[in-house]
């Protein structure tokens, strides 16, 4: 038993139940369950709760097949079969329902998670008197690795989406490897929208004291990541939710100073949901659906993007509900004639990237969409949406 495992022990005043959510991970569902088997104190009072989403790899008979070799080992291990691909977040909601520990780690079984963080993880959560411990890829000391220029992209989006939409100060909010005291999350009714219950807890869980720690996150070696379009669109729709959570909290803010940021910040988030949808449209017309020249697939993405911009600009940032026909045509109009400035940069700032300079198409497009975001927010605030720009 190494130090960390001892002081765990020594600690220890409450149970542990690792959540583990399946789909799909035949390959790397035994391997996982043996890192925890060898890893964990044999003194630790823990379970292990597998819940699967009728994988049609058999992930779920390998995980059942396992639990009944098992038997009378270090750990029970307890396999949760579903019908259906009901999705991650409520996947991971039914293996905390089925839990008994009165401290809770939940992990993907994909072995990006390295199961050697655990012990670091539960000593943190017993002896710095926090309420949830995040293992985190962007502290110092944290790191990804095996990810591809794209994934990096989406994730950093999603990151400062869930930063400035949500008002979360933590480097890592969009983490899937975290651990928490169960009484935080006892009066928290969940949504299980999308596939970051992390972002829900900590929305929810008012006055929950937080901690990150750092791990080296290494992609997958084996199996297909689960991260798609309609994956996307929900964790918008989630980020949503939330926003609309904790609304009533922002409402009764006077200062001017604070009202402004807060617009701007919505309006940046907004323009990181439309950074992912201009790459996801771009990428899949010129890469996946068809051969387009990339500068076609450049324009189709800008299209969707815009209008989508629009549309949550209307109705989160500045909060305008008045959908008169001539009224949001109008503005409409208005917007993308901003936008359109914006994306005639944007072409050729990639077009020169692209050509002259040499770059990477991927990295040419989040250069120049980032940058032609810049002014957009005035423009709309003062002209489309006739606010004050100080307000």
């Amino acid at each position: 038993m190494n130090t960390i495992q001892k002081k765990i022990v020594t600690s220890r005043t409450r149970s542990l139940s690792i959540v583990i959510p399946t789909y799909n991970e035949s390959q790397n569902i035994v391997k996982i369950l043996d890192s925890l088997d060898h890893l964990l104190p044999r003194e630790m009072d823990a379970e292990i709760i597998v819940v699967d989403d009728n994988s049609p790899d058999g992930t779920g008979i390998v995980a059942e097949e396992y639990a009944k070799k098992s038997k009378g080992g270090s750990y029970p291990v307890q396999v949760i079969r579903r019908e259906n691909k009901y999705g991650l977040g409520s996947a991971i909601l039914a293996g905390i329902e089925h839990s008994k520990g009165d401290a809770v780690v939940v992990m993907d079984s994909d072995l990006s998670h390295p199961p050697q963080t655990i012990p670091k993880m539960i000593e943190e959560l017993h002896s710095s008197d926090c309420d949830i411990v995040i293992a985190s890829r962007y502290v110092k000391g944290g790191s990804t690795s095996g990810w591809p220029l794209k994934r990096r992209l989406i994730s950093k989006g999603a990151t400062k989406i869930a930063q400035h939409g949500l008002g979360i100060k933590i480097k890592d909010p969009m983490s899937g490897f975290f651990a928490f005291r169960r009484h935080i999350i006892n009066n928290i009714k969940f949504d299980a929208i999308g596939y970051k219950i992390l972002l829900e807890i900590l929305v929810k869980a008012k006055g929950a004291k937080v901690k990150e720690i750092p791990y080296a996150f290494t992609d997958r070696k084996t199996g297909s990541s689960k991260l798609d379009l309609s994956v996307s669109f929900d964790y918008l729709k989630s980020i949503w939710r939330l926003y609309r959570y904790g609304k009533s909290f922002r409402e009764n803010e006077k200062r001017t100073s604070v009202r402004f940021l807060s617009k701007a910040g919505r309006f940046y988030t907004v323009g990181a949901s439309g950074l992912l949808v201009n790459y996801f449209v771009s990428f899949l017309f010129g890469a996946v659906l068809s051969n387009l020249w990339y500068i076609y697939a450049t324009m189709i993405g800008i299209i969707f993007s815009m209008t989508s911009n629009f549309i949550l600009n209307k109705i989160w940032t500045f909060e305008d509900r008045d959908f008169d026909l001539k009224k949001t045509l109008l503005q409409y109009g208005l917007f993308l004639g901003f936008s359109g400035i914006g994306a005639v940069f944007q072409l050729l700032a990639i077009y020169a990237l692209v050509e002259s300079q040499h770059i990477n198409y991927s990295l040419a497009l989040f250069v120049a969409v980032a940058i032609a975001s810049v002014g957009n927010f005035i423009l709309n605030k003062k002209w489309t949406f006739q606010e004050k720009v100080w307000s």
